[in-house]
């Protein structure tokens, strides 16, 4: 647009496609999956059965492994700007990914599941040896407080989060996580995660 003689340029910044590391492929994976996806994530999906991490149910995923966990995190190299989602169907999956989760430099790192389960995986992983502040960044339970119950709820709650992280809000959010939480208000979102702590 020229104004006054002047050329005025406009210009609104285009972020490129952010990786979104998606652990577990069951009813609450694939809604994430979908919102994700529409929200600008590719999604690496994760999962050790075939008959869930499939094409069928992950169309466009840019990677797609139903392997055991260890060997595919053995590959995986997630850096300062990636994304990682632990939504898988047990806890000792949970854990075991976790640990290795918290030990990249992924920006973002989100468990499913309810204070009880979160804080025993917590403990374990510490009686390992792993420093607690560790854990410090560890977004348990994922996703941003909207009172989201079903799996396509709690899809869009952990998409809001991402694109928080993703866009650098620096206002207060309602985040579900009651580990940061130093009052003690209940946690309302305790029992719709202690529902999904079984989530396939």
């Amino acid at each position: 647009m020229v104004c006054g003689g002047t050329l005025d340029i406009f210009v609104e910044p285009v972020l490129p496609p952010a990786l979104l590391y998606l652990f577990g492929a069951g009813h609450v994976a694939e809604n994430l999956y979908k919102v994700a996806k529409n929200a600008g994530f590719d999604v690496i999906v994760v999962d050790d059965r075939e008959a869930y991490a499939n094409r069928e149910r992950f169309p466009e995923a840019r990677e797609l492994y139903a392997e055991d966990f260890d060997q595919v995190m053995a590959r995986l190299a997630p850096n300062e700007s990636s994304y990682i989602v632990i939504v898988t169907r047990g806890h000792r999956d949970d854990m075991r990914i976790l640990r290795w989760a918290v030990n990249t430099p992924a920006r973002y790192i989100g468990m499913i599941g309810s204070k009880r389960k979160t804080i025993a995986i917590f403990k374990e992983l510490q009686k390992e040896g792993l420093s607690p502040d560790l854990f410090q960044r560890v977004h348990a339970p994922v996703g941003l407080d909207i009172g989201a119950i079903t799996p396509e709820e709690i899809a869009v709650a952990i998409t809001a989060e991402l694109i928080a992280v993703r866009r650098d809000a620096e206002r207060a959010l309602p985040h579900m996580s009651w580990f940061h939480e130093k009052s003690d208000a209940p946690d309302t979102s305790d029992a719709a995660a202690e529902a999904l702590d079984e989530h396939e």
